[in-house]
This record gives structure tokens, C-alpha cells and sequence, in this order.
């Protein structure tokens, strides 16, 4: 847990009340400085009657609204430490999060622990979606906070917010955590269903033999190469501004072994031919094939299986 004192300026750093502190690893105790409180609309409402009570109090001496007054008041007070106490001295824990593609919902697991023997009410646990719990003496409890994810690579859970209006509603006490959960968002399969592609230079001689007459069954597309017929050309790919490529067909005699080459791949941009390659790197998965994965900087020998799925889709996700 860190417990490392704030500066001043720290303290008052306006950021601190809405995001929360720097991220930490590990579990994360509500604090005194995590926890902050303010009045709710019902609250301000509260002591708006208040203060009229106290003023026909002392304008007509009346001693019935001077008790009444100072009741509302007594309450509206013992309500701001009940309320902080619905919050304090909770523990809370980021747990593991499953990769996704972008685009999708990532779950981040959180572990919420009341260390005392005191019942938590009606908590409010929020990221993208809102969890509302209570816990009961020494209880733990483990959750699912959903987040969007928007591009890939590495992306760090955002500020989750714990809140309790316990128990009249007129205060409302916050703690913002951040975490620092990370999840590893891979490239967004792409749309466009293209085939796998042939003579990437990078098989082993002998697993495909290409016959450029075309006259075996369709097989994949390369890079365009001076002498293809043109009636191997990919027109739709070149219509749609992803390049110029062949159609070339193909014999298969040895194995299913094939290499997903960055540098053939169509595509306008970096994340178009990620994207293709990641749809690639699923199909053949799928298919049950031995595939060997090369970008700038990494190169991955052919295999398959899960182990050997997740990390084609790291290296794609980290590129």
C-alpha cells in the first residue's frame, strides 16, 4: 500500500479530487487524503431549512423551532462522519485483465475488502459501468468494471470511483482510484477478407509451388511484379487505394506452414496492415495451420496453438 506523504501542493492539486493520485500497484487502502465529502443537493436543501427554522426562531422567539433547528442541524453534522465511514479504511485490488481487440469492452477484475466489523451500505463502485454493493464484517468481494477500448497497444484503466451516500443521502463521500491496471489491447481484425498470401519469400523451399497459368485453385496475392498477366491483377484492392497486387494459385504438395510478412501485406498505413495481419493471424489459427509471423524488429517461427496465437497477437499489439 503507499502511504507516502503529500507536499502541500499535492494536496490541494484540484486533479486530486476528480482522477485521483498517481497510479499504484498493489492494494490500495480509503485513506483520510483518498476520501473526500461534500454536501448533495438534499444536503444544501437541508441546511437552507435550517437556517430559515433558526430565523423564525429568533424572529418570533420561538423555542419549539430553536429545538427543531438545532436537531436538523445535529443530524446533518453526525451524517458527515457516518458517510465518510461508509468509505474509509476499504481496501481495494486490481486483479488480472484478459487481452482483447480494439474496439471491444475491456473487464477489469477489482477486489474490494472491508478490513473491519463494520457493514459497508450501499456502495457505488463506477468506471464505464456502475456496480452498487455492500459489504458485510471482514467481507471481500470481486467485481467486473467494463472500459472501452479505443486503439492498441498498452492501455491503463481509467479512474475508478468509489462513492457512498449512506445512510440519509445529504452527503456524499468519493475516493478516485487509479489503479494502475493495464490490459493489452491487440490491432482490430480487419474487415476486408483477403487470402493468405504466397511467395512472401519467407517459406521453406518446397511447402507451395505457384503456377503462374493460373490454372489450380486460387491460393493468395503478392505485390504486383513486372511480367504478372494482368488478369491476375486484384483489381478490387487497387480500386479501393489498398496498393497494386497479383492473384496467384497454387498447388499445395508439403504442409500447411506459411509466413505473415509485414512488408507484403496490403494496406494504406501501419495499422491497416496490422489489422490485416491480425485477421490473418486468427484465420489460420483457426484453420489449424503452422504460421510464422515477421514485422520490423520481430520474427516469430512458425507454429500454432494458443501460446503461439497470443504471442503473434502481442508482437502485433506492441508493434
Amino acid at each position: 500500500m503507499d502511504n507516502t506523504p503529500l507536499s502541500l501542493k499535492q494536496r490541494f492539486k484540484l486533479s486530486r479530487f476528480f482522477k485521483g493520485e498517481a497510479p499504484v500497484s498493489g492494494p490500495v487502502e480509503l485513506t483520510q487524503r483518498r476520501v473526500f465529502i461534500l454536501p448533495t443537493r438534499s444536503g444544501l436543501g437541508m441546511v437552507l431549512t435550517i437556517l430559515l427554522l433558526l430565523l423564525v426562531a429568533f424572529v418570533y422567539n420561538n423555542n419549539l423551532a430553536y429545538m427543531l433547528g438545532f436537531l436538523l442541524a445535529s443530524i446533518f453534522f453526525v451524517s458527515i462522519l457516518h458517510t465518510f465511514r461508509g468509505l474509509a479504511g476499504l481496501v481495494v485490488q486490481a486483479g488480472y485483465v484478459q487481452p482483447v481487440f480494439a474496439g471491444e469492452s475491456a473487464g477489469f477484475a477489482v477486489t474490494v475488502t472491508n478490513p473491519s466489523q463494520q457493514p459497508r451500505m450501499a456502495l457505488s463502485v463506477a468506471l464505464d459501468n456502475e456496480h452498487i454493493l455492500s459489504l458485510d464484517a471482514y467481507e471481500s468481494r470481486s467485481l467486473t468494471l467494463y472500459a472501452a477500448t479505443r486503439k492498441r497497444g498498452l492501455q491503463m484503466i481509467d479512474t475508478v470511483t468509489f462513492s457512498c451516500l449512506y445512510p440519509l443521502g445529504i452527503f456524499r463521500a468519493w475516493s478516485p482510484l487509479r489503479l494502475g491496471s493495464k490490459v493489452l489491447v491487440y490491432p482490430k481484425p480487419s474487415a476486408i477478407s483477403l487470402p493468405f498470401p504466397v511467395d512472401s519469400g519467407e517459406q521453406p523451399s518446397g511447402q507451395r509451388h505457384l503456377d503462374r497459368s493460373g490454372r489450380d485453385d486460387f491460393n493468395g496475392i503478392r505485390s504486383y511484379q513486372a511480367g504478372d498477366p494482368l488478369r491476375q491483377i486484384h483489381w478490387k484492392a487497387y480500386a479501393k487505394g489498398q496498393g497494386l497486387f497479383s492473384k496467384h494459385y497454387a498447388t499445395q504438395v508439403g504442409g500447411t506452414e506459411l509466413w505473415l510478412d509485414y512488408q507484403s501485406t496490403p494496406g494504406a498505413d501501419v495499422e491497416e496492415r496490422l489489422s490485416q495481419l491480425c485477421r490473418w493471424v486468427v484465420e489460420a489459427e483457426n484453420a489449424g495451420l503452422r504460421y510464422g509471423l515477421s514485422i520490423p524488429g520481430n520474427k516469430i517461427a512458425p507454429d500454432r496453438g494458443a501460446k503461439h496465437h497470443a504471442d503473434c497477437l502481442e508482437a502485433l499489439a506492441l508493434f
